[in-house]
């Protein structure tokens, strides 16, 4: 049996042209798309460093964010390179991730709620707070859930969808506040030298403010 080798060069050489092509394309693409998606997720980071209301934790998840789009789009590009009809593809994962989002609607809510105590701020780490019936300085933000420490030492991990969905009560927030004290005096005591004693008092301690007066 002759074995014709021109046919097979020629097949060969047409093979190479065909798909040849086609994958250092799809190689280049994933390149330069890795390549871009690192640079834009580096340069969001550093700018939103510049940001001083922009929570340290928001930002590494806005440049991931950002990278797995610009890396989606990337993986898109490489398979329509190939012919591959990527309509199908997207509908299948939007239906994947509608399911997901059903299934895990609680787990969003909380990263959701993350996200916008991250944004809007009603309290930084540090701060007291109280929120329905939880109160405690706040040690940590997550995405998930929230960290609180109570008076009493107590650790307490609170989800954020229950922070969101409540009154946020802030202590920390101002640093001036007035206070409160209630004294007890005999009624058989002189009031107007007991307020005396409490003004003099309140006179030398310099935390109290001369204006307005106490």
């Amino acid at each position: 049996m002759e074995i014709n080798f021109s046919n097979i060069i020629d097949l060969a050489v047409n093979i190479v042209l065909k798909y040849g092509l086609k994958v250092f394309g799809a190689i280049a693409i994933l390149i330069f798309g890795w390549i871009a998606a690192r640079w834009i997720r580096s340069s969001v980071k550093r700018g939103l460093a510049k940001i001083p209301w922009m929570d340290g934790t928001l930002r590494p998840l806005i440049a991931n964010i950002l990278w797995w789009i610009i890396i989606a789009f990337v993986c898109v590009a490489v398979l329509n390179q190939f012919g591959v009809q990527t309509t199908s593809i997207i509908a299948v994962l939007g239906a994947a991730g509608l399911a997901v989002g059903l299934a895990l609607q609680g787990t969003l809510s909380n990263v959701a709620a993350g996200v916008m105590l991250l944004i809007l701020r009603p309290f930084k780490i540090g701060d007291f707070i109280e929120a329905s019936s939880l109160s405690g300085l706040v040690m940590d933000i997550g995405l998930f859930t929230s960290e609180l420490k109570t008076a009493d030492g107590v650790y307490i991990m609170v989800p954020n969808s229950n922070l969101w969905n409540t009154n946020i009560t802030n202590y920390s927030r101002n640093r001036t506040k007035r206070i409160d004290l209630e004294i007890g005096i005999s009624y058989e005591d002189d009031l107007e030298g007991a307020m005396d004693v409490l003004r003099a008092v309140m006179v030398r301690d310099k935390r109290i403010l001369a204006d307005p007066p106490p």
